[in-house]
């Protein structure tokens, strides 16, 4: 069975899920246009969810993906989030800010129970995870109701693990993606590579669709994809400008500046390595600073002085996800860039 089979898409193009910048909005527009809408859940509220659930049955009758993280929740380690926010004091004084004061980030929640009655009861066309997958119960649960199952790999260990679990499909990240890595089986970023070396090894390793994703910005990438095996292509970066997208004026200026020529792998943001714009918080704490509690504990941190920052105009505090290549960034429609995207495929 092809990929667009499989999916019951029309173009061999699924928008990666962009959490922080999309909402219903971007998913909707590129699943209309042929392409397999993504819809980023894992720091949504059940209700928050419920209400895009509605929205993209009211919008939309084509398939759309729902995108959910499956790692682990971490204990809390009180000396290491001591230390953690003693990094940040200075930053907080400059500011005139007192972190006792300041609420809490967003939460990153894994997949559980209570989102999975959720799913089931829209049954969706596609859920995808990040980070391995949730437990097999779960997994159970998802695939009866009728969906069909993606999730990243990050190398070739990752995806035969993926494919003796019964996924339906991999997605081949490379090192040049932006946002979070979905590694999950190493902590070592040395084993992550490009697309285009990761791509044939996970072809010639495994027996399912393999999805292509990192710094595949245009129809040309899409095409160099698809002659080294992969089924389709995964591609995030180039919607952030999009006018469905809800990228902030800040983040999208970054996108469109020079800086956005140097990304760097970070977890200084959330704890685990995610690649964004380089900005003051990376090149002060980071990028890679052994010290983040662990994934998402690092997050809540920032998170106030990233609000501060931006309401005077910076950036500086800011997780500006992007991939290495932003040369696909263009204001255009988001069902204008997918049918683009698939010209040559």
């Amino acid at each position: 069975m092809s990929l667009l089979e499989l999916l019951g898409i029309e173009l061999p193009i699924i928008q990666a899920p962009l959490a922080g910048v999309q909402d219903s909005a971007l998913t909707i527009a590129v699943s209309n246009a042929g392409g397999l809408g993504s819809l980023p859940c894992a720091m949504l509220s059940k209700d928050a969810l419920r209400k895009e659930l509605d929205t993209l049955r009211a919008r939309t009758t084509r398939p759309f993906n729902l995108n959910f993280f499956s790692h682990r929740p971490p204990e809390p380690d009180e000396f290491k989030t001591r230390a953690w926010h003693a990094l940040f004091a200075g930053y907080y004084a400059e500011f005139g800010m007192d972190p006792a004061d300041v609420p809490a980030g967003p939460a990153r929640m894994p997949f559980n129970h209570e989102m999975a009655d959720l799913v089931c009861a829209y049954r969706p066309a596609v859920v995808s995870f990040h980070f391995g997958l949730p437990a097999p119960e779960l997994l159970t649960r998802v695939r009866a109701d009728g969906a069909k199952i993606l999730s990243s790999a990050t190398t070739v260990e990752e995806a035969l693990w993926l494919e003796a679990q019964g996924v339906d499909a991999i997605i081949a990240q490379g090192a040049e993606a932006g946002g979070h890595r979905g590694m999950f089986l190493t902590e070592d970023v040395d084993t992550q590579v490009g697309t285009f070396a990761l791509v044939p090894q996970i072809v010639r390793a495994v027996r399912l669709p393999v999805i292509a994703a990192g710094g595949i910005a245009d129809a040309r990438g899409v095409r160099a994809a698809m002659d080294l095996g992969a089924t389709g292509a995964q591609v995030g970066t180039a919607y952030m400008l999009c006018p469905e997208a809800t990228t902030s004026a800040i983040h999208r200026a970054a996108l469109k500046s020079d800086s956005a020529r140097v990304t760097a792998l970070t977890n200084v943001f959330t704890g685990r390595p995610a690649r964004g714009i380089v900005n003051r918080l990376m090149r002060e704490l980071g990028p890679m600073n052994p010290q983040a509690p662990e994934f998402p504990m690092a997050a809540s941190t920032s998170f106030p002085l990233r609000a501060k920052a931006e309401s005077l105009g910076s950036g500086d505090f800011s997780p500006l996800w992007a991939g290495q290549n932003v040369s696909g960034c263009k204001e255009m429609a988001a069902g204008e860039l997918t049918r683009a995207l698939a010209l040559l495929a």
